[in-house]
């Protein structure tokens, strides 16, 4: 167990997602830490004789999964995968989420809205009563024109605007595109931000993914693992 809390809390977390995975599935694959602790736990399987293939979210996940040889597939239709495993920034009451902090928020969400079943794994931080209380919102943007957006999210209610760098370089999406990380404060409606976002030009994607999650599992840090289910009609 490593000796950061919240990465401890993360890890029985992500070992209890691992018992949702079955032999011959096809798994959506985050970005970042919870990729990270998956991915001994996929190379065990692997060694076990098990057939797994993957789609990465990322080009940072294609090297993990590539590096335990997991074989990776395009993804080509609606529903192609069994489950997708990756972790969040914010998880509200109703399960709604806040991604994206990785930077690869807009992949991330293509390939929740083709699984069967999302499942997310956060440590007890990450549960807030209003999403924007803590993280700030990523929104992904073409690079063409980024000022103007920069405004219009700043007339959509955003406290502050801040485009996005490693560095003194500007960051970039595995996409070539930029993100800018808003501060919305406690999000009232995230539904209406949704639409909102949607209808600015050169808005590629945005981190509120609504209605996706089917199971949060939530590492505690006396070792339990809290599941909250989605209610489904």
């Amino acid at each position: 167990m490593t000796a950061d809390p919240h990465r401890a809390a993360k890890e029985v977390a992500v070992a209890r997602a691992v018992q949702l995975i079955e032999d011959g599935m096809v798994l959506g694959l985050g970005t970042g830490t919870t990729a990270e602790l998956l991915f001994p736990w996929l190379g065990a399987r692997l060694a076990q004789g098990w057939r797994l293939q993957g789609v990465a979210s990322s080009v940072r996940t294609e090297a993990l999964a590539r590096g335990i040889g997991l074989p990776l597939v395009p993804l080509t239709h609606p529903d192609q995968l069994d489950l997708t495993i990756d972790g969040a920034d914010e998880v509200d009451p109703q399960l709604r989420l806040v991604k994206g902090r990785g930077g690869a928020l807009l992949r991330e969400k293509v390939l929740a809205q083709a699984s069967r079943r999302l499942v997310i794994v956060v440590d007890e931080s990450k549960l807030v009563p209003q999403l924007g209380s803590r993280a700030l919102l990523p929104v992904e943007v073409v690079p063409f024109g980024w000022q103007v957006v920069r405004e219009r999210l700043l007339q959509l209610g955003a406290q502050t605007v801040t485009l996005r760098r490693e560095g003194k370089a500007l960051f970039h999406t595995d996409n070539g595109n930029l993100v800018l990380d808003c501060q919305f404060a406690a999000i009232a409606s995230p539904e209406q931000l949704d639409i909102a976002l949607h209808r600015v030009a050169g808005v590629v994607e945005h981190g509120l993914f609504l209605g996706l999650a089917t199971v949060v599992l939530v590492g505690r840090a006396d070792g339990t693992v809290q599941e909250l289910w989605a209610e489904r009609p």
